[in-house]
């Protein structure tokens, strides 16, 4: 079936490690590459009596049915039950976005359904590497340089610490031939136009190198959401569509997740993008009113979050 008993081995450990005492069955995400091609057969061997596969078919590209029938083939002969699951409506909108937002309903509604706790992806090094270097590119903090999470809730990426020519490596073993996603060649996308530069590039780093700084941005952003849930109890108070937070004594990096959290009670609905979380962080810092989506934040010992007036007026 292909993969040395080594890597074999190494993703087992992966897999109890994010799952821990839990167990139960993982429903793993297969879309005919080689990096969920190698998740598949890495699983078949490891954990034959506890997966099922999945197949999303956004049908984006004429080609798609075709590809989620081979995954379906390749399952059988693998003798691993397998679904083909499609959006109810077509994809709109910002294509990339709306399809991943797609697929992980997709995906979490069919585990549900086969009474899987787990959801397995197929990122793996380089895919860290590449996600590192595009959060480095756009001056990420903490949170976006931690990059791929190994485990987000019940999605769990245990192929993190392998780069794609081992589970190149895999397919080639198994003798499959995977599919090849043409969007990965597209210069349109930042991810196509990263991969490039790394390809051309010599590297005084790999991406096991980042995987391991990654891997400790991920655990320090973890330390400062655990620091500030605890902190929101004392420091945040809310009376409606008000809310005055408490922010004398604190550091930049808590003021700015309690305001991050205050503003997602007042308004679940935000969107909040890391840079102008920021821009308003400093502005406070610094005494100055400003703005956050339709919320006036006023400075202090205790910043005071109500709703702006209609501008349009």
């Amino acid at each position: 079936m292909g993969a040395p008993i080594d890597v074999c081995s190494a993703f087992a450990e992966a897999v109890d490690r994010l799952t821990g005492d839990i167990g139960g069955k993982i429903c793993l995400a297969v879309s005919g590459g080689p990096d969920s091609l190698a998740l598949l057969l890495l699983s078949r061997r490891a954990f034959a009596d506890r997966i099922v596969a999945a197949t999303v078919d956004h049908g984006l590209r004429p080609e798609s049915a075709e590809e989620a029938q081979f995954v379906a083939e390749q399952c059988e002969k693998l003798v691993v039950q397998h679904a083909i699951l499609r959006p109810a409506k077509p994809i709109e909108g910002n294509i990339q976005s709306k399809a991943r937002e797609a697929r992980y309903a997709l995906l979490s509604a069919h585990a549900a359904a086969a009474d899987c706790k787990w959801i397995a992806t197929a990122h793996h090094a380089d895919d860290q590497m590449e996600t590192f270097l595009m959060r480095l590119s756009r001056g990420s903090g903490v949170d976006g340089l931690a990059g791929i999470r190994s485990r987000n809730g019940n999605i769990i990426r245990p192929l993190l610490q392998f780069g794609k020519g081992e589970l190149e490596a895999i397919c080639a073993e198994a003798r499959i031939e995977p599919i090849r996603d043409p969007s990965n060649e597209d210069p349109a996308f930042d991810r196509v136009l990263i991969r490039k530069w790394l390809s051309e590039t010599e590297l005084p780093f790999d991406s096991a190198a980042v995987a391991t700084s990654s891997a400790a941005l991920a655990d320090a952003a973890e330390a400062l959401d655990w620091m500030s849930e605890r902190l929101e109890q004392e420091r945040i108070d809310q009376d409606g569509t008000t809310a005055r937070i408490s922010v004398q004594g604190l550091p930049a990096e808590i003021r700015r997740r309690l305001l991050q959290s205050a503003l997602r009670r007042l308004d679940p609905a935000i969107q909040l993008r890391g840079s102008a979380l920021a821009r308003a962080n400093g502005q406070l810092a610094r005494g100055e009113t400003t703005m956050l989506g339709d919320w006036k934040i006023a400075p202090g010992e205790k910043w005071m979050i109500t709703r702006a007036p209609d501008r349009r007026g």
